[in-house]
């Protein structure tokens, strides 16, 4: 039966109807077709998966977030999977026909049953209003997992709109923890997305990278309704990897780039909402010390810092002078990781006497200390006693490119990269 036969308002609301509920019949089998990341053997990913479940039983809506390629889609492909025999319905908002599918959302979405997924969520705002409305039915008969590449703070409207309604999950590029500790070498050089880290060489794996920061650029950054020129964006993104493991200054960094501090902060703010950087907080406490009250500045991904400064291989990463930096910023990224730290769980610590702690985890009422060194021989420094002393830590730890644990001196030890992972 085609529109023509149905000439009235009525009938033209009915063919519509019938025609998105034919397409949602077809959603399921081409989505979970293989695509890239299937063919390049999808790795487990036992953490998120069970976390998505657990969420799910309690709040009628998780959101997925992370940043572009770093594996959502196959998560959660992996995880519709495990859904058993419950109804999955996805709509990929890259692709035309789910975004046409979607201009009318409240028809497309209320009356499917069992789990709806949503990729790329951040470029359907609107979506939001109409999640709340669904899922505030009496009996509501959903849960939506919605995926997006920019942090909660970026998508205001799901914060706002369903306040005590979403949970948040971030899912970050591969970990030591998922790839293996006998794959440090690789994993450092390379960073964890996916096709970075599993490409075949080294060279594909950067100039995958390459191109990566490229489509970032040009690409997802004005699909987030953000106008900035991407040659401008680009020169700032690689200045800061002069600035990788340093405290934030902006004025320093505008009159480097030769811009307002305040187009600093918001260039800063747009690369970390994009999970591209993290700025990391201080601690400060009164303790009688003049404390450092300005974040610190690390590349998330240590293939893009890499990709940045021209690293393609392990001898040029060996030579070059952000060595020790590199190291620092890929630790700390993954004693993150290994705790599943979030927010309000990470800081450093310094004080203006030079006294400092490069990671401060606080979980269940205790502070955990790391130091992170590049050396074969960490050794116990008067400013980490100071740190242990000044902050009351509960465990001091010395990460360093190995794989033992030697205790240096009482309440820190020094414990290698690989071994902390595996503990």
């Amino acid at each position: 039966m085609g529109a023509p036969f149905l000439p009235d308002p009525f009938a033209l609301f009915i063919y519509g109807h019938l025609e998105v509920l034919v397409s949602l019949e077809t959603m399921k089998t081409r989505w979970m077709k293989p695509n890239f990341h299937s063919i390049i053997r999808p790795m487990e990913r036992p953490y998120f998966k069970a976390r998505i479940a657990e969420l799910l039983e309690i709040h009628p809506v998780v959101a997925i977030l992370g940043p572009r390629q770093c594996g959502k889609t196959t998560l959660a492909r992996a995880y519709a999977r495990e859904y058993g025999d419950k109804r999955v319905t996805v709509f990929d908002l890259e692709d035309p026909t789910d975004v046409a599918l979607l201009d009318h959302p409240r028809l497309a979405l209320q009356d499917l049953e069992g789990l709806v997924i949503i990729d790329e969520v951040q470029r359907a705002p609107a979506l939001f209003e109409v999640l709340r409305v669904l899922v505030d039915r009496e009996f509501n008969p959903c849960r939506f997992l919605i995926l997006g590449s920019a942090s909660r703070d970026l998508i205001q409207q799901s914060s706002e709109t369903l306040a005590g309604r979403i949970a948040h999950l971030e899912l970050t590029p591969f970990s030591l923890g998922e790839t293996g500790t006998d794959t440090l070498p690789r994993l450092w050089l390379r960073g964890g997305f996916p096709p970075s880290y599993l490409a075949k060489t080294d060279a594909a794996s950067a100039q995958w990278r390459k191109a990566y920061v490229s489509t970032f650029l040009e690409r997802d950054i004005p699909a987030l309704g953000i106008d900035i020129a991407p040659p401008s964006l680009y020169r700032f993104w690689a200045m800061l990897t002069h600035y990788h493991g340093q405290l934030v200054n902006y004025s320093e960094l505008g009159r480097s780039f030769g811009v307002a501090d305040t187009t600093v902060r918001r260039y800063l703010d747009i690369l970390s909402a994009t999970f591209m950087v993290r700025q990391l907080p201080p601690w400060y406490e009164n303790i009688g010390k003049r404390q450092v009250k300005r974040p610190k500045l690390y590349f998330r991904d240590s293939g893009v810092f890499h990709s940045l400064l021209g690293v393609a291989d392990h001898d040029t990463l060996r030579r070059h002078p952000k060595l020790g930096a590199s190291w620092e910023g890929f630790a700390i990224e993954e004693i993150i990781r290994r705790y599943h730290a979030g927010e309000g769980e990470v800081y450093f610590w310094g004080t203006h006497g030079k006294a400092e702690l490069d990671l401060l985890l606080m979980r269940n009422g205790k502070r955990y200390g790391f130091e992170v060194k590049y050396s074969d021989t960490p050794k116990v420094t008067r400013s980490l006693q100071l740190a242990r002393e000044d902050l009351a830590l509960d465990e001091v730890k010395v990460i360093y490119p190995g794989d033992k644990a030697v205790t240096l001196a009482e309440g820190i030890q020094a414990v290698g990269l690989s071994r902390l992972i595996d503990a």
